[in-house]
Order: structure tokens, then C-alpha cells, then sequence
């Protein structure tokens, strides 16, 4: 399974498309939203972490894409004659997918250091890029769910409608503060803005919340059984 996954994570940080959606656009997406009018060094810090873990949901469900041109040209066929277990198969994909989102934490992340004067302490960098990089894993699954289910155009809909939705539902654009009363109830229980809870909890000097680490489990755990079970529908169409 480690070679498979050191061959995934070859091929997609060799896609130019993905360097430029992945790791680009959320660098340019943050230093516009916080270079565009006033904007103080605490909107600067959390609009940082929300890019950041945008970044980082938009190259997690990538993989979905990549899995449904796979089945497209028949690498999923040339798996199934492997050893490797379906749950292998989903865990070497997902696996591949959290480490092709580091770079666009760590893009945003120096972005917000070295552009904007994001000021915080060497420990808070690493945790907060640690923490986004592992609670990235729930939208992996989700991106490969919808690669295995659906075709190469409908994945890439898909993959996208679910970006832009859990991106503003979650707050990572804009501030959850500026949202209706029941939509911040509504946020409180989505995947992203939890997981930006994570980074956000640390860049101001505490831990994360009980409630942001159950929500992202039991997000993990649905995505999770949703990705393994597309991924066995897939193996017994091809």
C-alpha cells in the first residue's frame, strides 16, 4: 500500500491544475480578502486560518477527481487484481490526499507570516498547520466517496458544489459572527467550520473544543463508511 500511495502522491503534485487550484488560488483568494479595505491584524489572523483550511478542503475532495479519471482509463480494474483489501485501497487514497493538502496550508500559512504580519508564536505555526493538516481527513474521504460514485464531469460538480457549500456554510470566507441566528446554529454542526475551529482555537491561545473534535469524528466516520461503500459499488460495475 506505501507504494501505491508514494505513486498518488507523484502524480498529483505533478498536476498543474492542482497546484494552481489547490495551493494558488486560496493565497490569492487571502491576501485579497485581507488587502481589499481596512483590515486589522485579527481579521487578518483568522481570515488566514479560514484560507488556509479552504485551501486544504478544496485539495482533500481533488482526490475525488483524481480517483474518477482512474476509473475513466481502468486503474480501479487493475486494482482489484492486487492484494490490497478495499479498505486498503480507500485508506492508500486517503492517505495521499492529507499529505497532497500540506502545501496549501503551509502556502496560506506563510502568506499570513511573511506578506500580511501575522504575528504568532513558532508553536502556534506548527500546531495550527498540524492540526488543519490532520483534520483535513474527513473531506479527503468525502472527495473519494464522490469519485468512486460518480463520473469523471459529475465528480467534478460535485467536488465543487461541496467546496463552495461547507466553505460559506462553515464561515471560512467571512465570519460566522455576520450570519442569522439559525445559520450559526446550522454552521455550529458543519465539517469545515469545525475544522477551522481547530487552527482558529490556537492562533488565540487555547485548545480546541470538545464539541469541534466530536463533530469532525463523527464526520470522519460517516465520510468514512460512504467512501469505502462507493468504492465497493465502484469495483462491481468495472
Amino acid at each position: 500500500m506505501l507504494a501505491y500511495v508514494r505513486l498518488e502522491i507523484r502524480r498529483t503534485l505533478r498536476d498543474l491544475g492542482f497546484v494552481i487550484g489547490g495551493i494558488v488560488m486560496p493565497v490569492l483568494m487571502y491576501l485579497l480578502f485581507t488587502n481589499v479595505g481596512a483590515a486589522d491584524g485579527a481579521w487578518r489572523t483568522a481570515a488566514m486560518v479560514g484560507m488556509a483550511a479552504y485551501g486544504a478542503v478544496g485539495s482533500a475532495l481533488n482526490t475525488g477527481g483524481a480517483v474518477a479519471e482512474d476509473r475513466a482509463v481502468g486503474w480501479l480494474r487493475q486494482l482489484r487484481v492486487t492484494p490490497m483489501t478495499p479498505r486498503e485501497v480507500v485508506c492508500g487514497r486517503a492517505l495521499t490526499g492529507v499529505v497532497t493538502v500540506l502545501p496549501a496550508i503551509v502556502a496560506v500559512l506563510a502568506a499570513g507570516g511573511l506578506v500580511n504580519g501575522v504575528r504568532l508564536a513558532l508553536w502556534q505555526w506548527v500546531v495550527i498547520a498540524l492540526l488543519l493538516w490532520a483534520g483535513s481527513v474527513p473531506f479527503t474521504l468525502l472527495g473519494l466517496g464522490n469519485g468512486y460514485r460518480l463520473t469523471g464531469p459529475a465528480t467534478g460538480v460535485a467536488n465543487m458544489a461541496c467546496n463552495l457549500g461547507l466553505a460559506v456554510l462553515g464561515g471560512l470566507w467571512f465570519p460566522v459572527a455576520l450570519f442569522p441566528g439559525w445559520l450559526r446554529a446550522v454552521s455550529a454542526y458543519t465539517p469545515a467550520n469545525r475544522f477551522a475551529e481547530l487552527g482558529d482555537a490556537v492562533a488565540r491561545g487555547h485548545a480546541p473544543g470538545a464539541a469541534a473534535l466530536v463533530v469532525l469524528t463523527a464526520w470522519l466516520l460517516l465520510f468514512g463508511a460512504y467512501a469505502v461503500l462507493s468504492y465497493r459499488r465502484a469495483a462491481g460495475t468495472i
